[in-house]
């Protein structure tokens, strides 16, 4: 008989085509989902029938009161090597390996990038007037040469937003409650005394941190108040590192020129979302993973994980 593999949150109906999945597919039949379950209760009765599972990033949480009302899920693939909305005690209590997949940093330094240009020359609302007949010229570009960059994070991701600023000739800080001299210094960028005085003197504000209860709400109204009523933040990181209410109501407001986000607290969003109707904001449905490479590592992996699973050897365990 075989096992039955659901693949949640596929929207672009692309996990079965970009993945050889022939290693595996005698012994089990795959399923995609191309629509989010938004509750509980949906995930629990469309998994009802399901041994395994396929999840993207941290979208889906799979706590105790889902895993428990999952008595036949055997196998919970996750994409990425670090998920905070899984329940690894609930999982094997329930007797559910769980497995992730390697990532690639390429793809969210890209976004972040597309995002910061679109913001700092208008994109939107120029090729909106241009497609509408609109004005031609209607806006003045914020400059990127000799202007700062103040990333929070010089991670992975963040080291590599920073060696794009520092190409675009801008001057590049960073801070986070871990940064040293040395590591600035070898990345090629200032470290900034403070949050605040990073805040204070950047001209665009990039968050590239791993979310953590230091890290939740880092950003909320105080420090958007120290940001000059010219610059930009754009977080392509997570949601509750911005403080959501705040970087609206200062949208709003008309206190910093602009945002540019990738994450929400919610996602999908809400038809009625104000994130979707917000001034000032450029967004995107959290794309900084999406990409073709990401993809064929993301289900690829998968299918590997599900093989050496059968073979009684799981690997790229979690938890």
């Amino acid at each position: 008989m075989r096992l039955r593999c659901a693949v949640l949150d596929d929207f672009q109906n692309i996990a079965t085509t970009v993945a050889d999945w022939s290693a595996v597919q005698d012994r089990v039949e795959v399923v995609s989902f191309t629509e989010h379950f938004a509750t509980e209760d949906e995930l629990a009765v469309a998994l009802s029938d399901f041994d395994i599972a396929v999840t993207v990033r941290e979208r889906i949480p799979f706590r105790a009161g889902l895993l428990d009302r999952l008595p036949r899920l055997k196998l919970l693939v996750a994409s990425g090597m670090r998920n905070s909305v899984i329940d690894y005690t609930a999982a094997e209590r329930n007797g559910v390996t769980v497995c992730g997949t390697t990532s690639s940093s390429t793809p969210p330094v890209e976004l972040t990038w597309a995002l910061l240009l679109g913001l700092a020359r208008g994109i939107v609302t120029e090729n909106n007037a241009l497609r509408t007949g609109g004005p031609w010229q209607s806006t003045v570009g914020a400059d990127l040469h000799g202007r700062r960059l103040g990333l929070l994070g010089l991670g992975k991701i963040g080291s590599r937003v920073a060696q794009v600023g520092l190409a675009f000739g801008m001057e590049v800080t960073a801070w986070s409650e871990n940064l040293t001299k040395e590591r600035a210094d070898e990345a090629g960028v200032h470290l900034a005394p403070s949050k605040e005085e990073l805040l204070r003197g950047s001209d665009f504000v990039s968050v590239h941190l791993v979310l953590g209860e230091r890290t939740r709400g880092l950003l909320g109204a105080p420090e958007l108040a120290l940001l000059k009523p010219t610059a930009y933040v754009v977080n392509t990181s997570r949601s509750a590192i911005v403080d959501q209410d705040a970087l609206l109501a200062a949208l709003h407001e008309g206190r910093i020129a602009g945002a540019g986000v990738d994450v929400f607290d919610i996602e999908p969003l809400p038809g009625d979302h104000p994130m979707r109707t917000a001034p000032r904001l450029l967004a995107t449905p959290h794309l900084g993973y999406v990409s073709h490479s990401n993809y064929r590592t993301y289900y690829g992996q998968a299918v590997e994980d599900i093989e050496a699973y059968l073979a009684g050897n799981p690997v790229r365990r979690l938890g």
